[in-house]
């Protein structure tokens, strides 16, 4: 750790090679001409883009419509993403190109080509449309990252379902609740998948959150993923080998989409207790995920393309299948943990599969930093030719790691900002132009217009000073609103500057070269291993125990996560024997229960009451100076009891 601290200070920019330089896809040339049309004529440069790089059933006259903060784009044209991502392939020789190769955690390696691919969606979509299932009507994907958890969004998007994937971490409670808020028809599991090697049962989480009550649901379709044994109700559970089209022959005609109808609803955590489920377009979203996938990642028709996410989360979504398979490129998906069986799992699987570009976030970069340099030195690496993090802020030092050990010293590092809400990377070093200071996400992409501004909405002027990020102009893959709750979006993502500009939630500031340092949220949400979470929302979960009376949930720096979950409880009166290590253990498996792992807190403590003022409001701000190991900082003459601050200073 020494070397790569006095590394950091000696060597803070890092250039591009010139053989890197040289191939790239955006070079200094043809990014000047590009940001030079889009100062010009940015409703023209969108309008050639998306012209060129999408195939459309009818053709668009229209680029940006509507009034903040309702745009539509291209919307009266008519596509198919099904379409964009197999048959204008398989119509090439690239049908013989192996589109999805899968690693499994017991290491069998499956290779589907474009074809491959292509048939599986129409024997799927086959089956979808047998079960009644039509345009608009919404589809829950419960499923580990497999080709078929692949296949049924892609099939739900070539007959005109909305899915809506959910994270298969998430626990029955929270899959309910999203099963209701969308209303969905169907849910698509599967019976169990291995992780870390244990087994878990995803069809026994969809029963239980059934079981409580989703009375849209018709259909539970199995992928029998595994020989356990499950439970099958045989009114509403249907095999997914038992619907698909047996000959695997049948072509389904992609349905004619309105590039403003809906793709999908992809849940995410804010400041209450209910997640927002974000809603995304059709074309808008495809031709940002096209464009970042080639101009970020640099894409090459012989690259294999990791991307470590979950399909169960944006990233996944963009650029697992969407973007990767609409350009045609070969992505490796890996369902298993990274360091199983042992902590060198992710390197070998580089190695074994000439992985030249990896996607993973920064916590992942962390907990194998940790491990060691030995372990990724038993690899060659020698295929990799781009890295990139996703999810938070990557620290100089695990960048510098990253860089060295892994990359070699060779690979451009894309350090990418974006949000479920913007569908595609924002703002993220160009590989073969940008000179990159590790920590920051460098500068926006073209056509994307970023501002960093004070309370009253003026742009920030002095180098270093933070502010709020924002975006200031629409662009193609923005979030079309929240499901049914047109009032949130509004006020979540609009209101604070009288809807003039996209309010990401994020502060940031610039240094004097203009890049962007993404420095947290502003808002009461918690970044957990590059995942966000509404601390409402685990707050809920925690005081919805028949112990607690009441709770406060804040963030604490974390050297492997990024930030970790810091819970201040009180417990009822009847139950205040309770606390100590065991009930504290209790209430985290509780947590996990309602929400999922993820959410679990990593340090509880107990007191008789929360520090509030004399109206009753609690002082978030002197618990994250508890939970941050920090003096406790301004004025605490209104707190109603000062003794409270220490007993909430035992951790468990």
């Amino acid at each position: 750790m020494k070397n790569i601290e006095s590394n950091l200070k000696e060597k803070r920019i890092f250039h591009p090679s010139k053989k890197f330089i040289d191939q790239a896809n955006l070079n200094n040339e043809n990014l000047k001409e590009l940001i030079n049309k889009f100062e010009s004529d940015p409703e023209l440069c969108w309008k050639d883009l998306a012209a060129t790089e999408i195939t459309w059933i009818k053709d668009f006259t229209t680029v940006c419509t509507g009034k903040s903060p309702f745009f539509k784009w291209f919307e009266d044209g008519t596509l198919n993403v099904s379409e964009n991502c197999l048959d204008r392939h398989v119509q090439t020789n690239k049908k013989d190109k192996i589109a999805i190769k899968h690693v499994s955690e017991d290491n069998n390696i499956t290779n589907l080509t474009y074809e491959d691919l292509f048939l599986k969606v129409n024997a799927f979509s086959s089956g979808l449309k047998k079960l009644g299932l039509k345009k608009q009507d919404r589809v829950i994907i419960y499923m580990p990252t497999i080709p078929e958890s692949i296949t049924a969004m892609l099939s739900c998007a070539r007959l005109g379902l909305i899915h809506s994937v959910v994270f298969a971490g998430f626990s029955s409670e929270s899959l309910k609740d999203r099963i209701n808020d969308c209303s969905a028809k169907a849910v698509i599991t599967v019976d169990s998948f291995k992780r870390g090697g244990k087994s878990i049962r995803a069809k026994d989480t969809v029963d239980d959150a059934l079981d409580k009550g989703c009375p849209s649901i018709n259909h539970c379709i199995v992928f029998k993923n595994s020989s356990e044994k499950i439970n099958f109700d045989k009114t509403r559970d249907v095999w997914w080998h038992e619907i698909v089209d047996k000959k695997n022959g049948e072509v389904i005609d992609p349905v004619e989409m309105n590039a403003e109808d809906l793709l999908f609803i992809l849940y995410t955590s804010g400041s209450t207790g209910k997640p927002k489920g974000i809603i995304h377009s059709t074309a808008g979203y495809l031709l940002n995920c096209i464009l970042t996938n080639k101009w970020v990642f640099d894409l090459k028709d012989d690259d294999i393309f990791w991307c470590t996410a979950d399909i169960g989360w944006i990233t996944g979504h963009s650029y697992v299948v969407y973007g990767p398979l609409a350009t045609g490129s070969t992505i490796l998906i890996y369902d298993g943990a990274p360091t199983y069986p042992e902590g060198d799992r992710f390197w070998k699987i580089v190695d074994e599969n000439k992985v030249s570009i990896f996607y993973t976030a920064p916590t992942a970069i962390r907990t194998l930093m940790k491990l060691g340099d030995e372990l990724p030195k038993r690899n060659k690496l020698n295929s990799l030719r781009l890295l990139g993090t996703v999810g938070e802020p990557i620290n100089p030092e695990a960048w510098i790691w990253y860089y060295k050990i892994i990359g070699k010293e060779k690979c451009p590092i894309v350090d990418t900002w974006w949000q479920t809400e913007t569908g595609a990377n924002m703002i993220a070093p160009l590989p073969g132009i940008y000179s990159i200071t590790p920590g920051t996400c460098t500068k926006p992409l073209p056509g994307i217009d970023i501002g960093v501004m004070d309370a009253n909405g003026n742009e920030v002027k002095n180098n270093n000073q933070g502010g709020n990020l924002v975006i200031k102009k629409p662009w193609p893959s923005m979030l079309r609103g929240i499901w049914g709750d047109e009032d949130r979006y509004i006020s979540t993502y609009w209101e604070k500057y009288n809807n003039k500009f996209y309010i990401t939630g994020d502060t940031a500031r610039r240094d004097e070269d203009g890049n962007i340092w993404i420095m947290g949220r502003s808002d009461d949400v918690v970044n957990i291993s590059g995942h966000r979470l509404g601390t409402m929302e685990i707050e809920s979960a925690i005081v919805s125990h028949e112990f607690v009376a009441e709770s406060a949930v804040v963030s604490y720096s974390h050297d492997i996560k990024g930030e970790a979950i810091h819970s201040f409880v009180v417990l009822r009166n009847n139950f205040k024997s309770q606390i100590g290590k065991q009930f504290a253990d209790e209430l985290r498996e509780w947590v996990k229960m309602k929400i999922g792992s993820i959410a679990k807190p990593d340090r509880i403590s107990f007191a008789t009451n929360l520090p509030k003022t004399r109206s009753g409001k609690i002082m978030r701000r002197l618990l994250r100076n508890i939970a941050r190991g920090e003096k406790i900082s301004g004025d605490t003459s209104t707190l109603e009891n000062e003794n409270i601050l220490n007993q909430l200073k035992d951790v468990f």
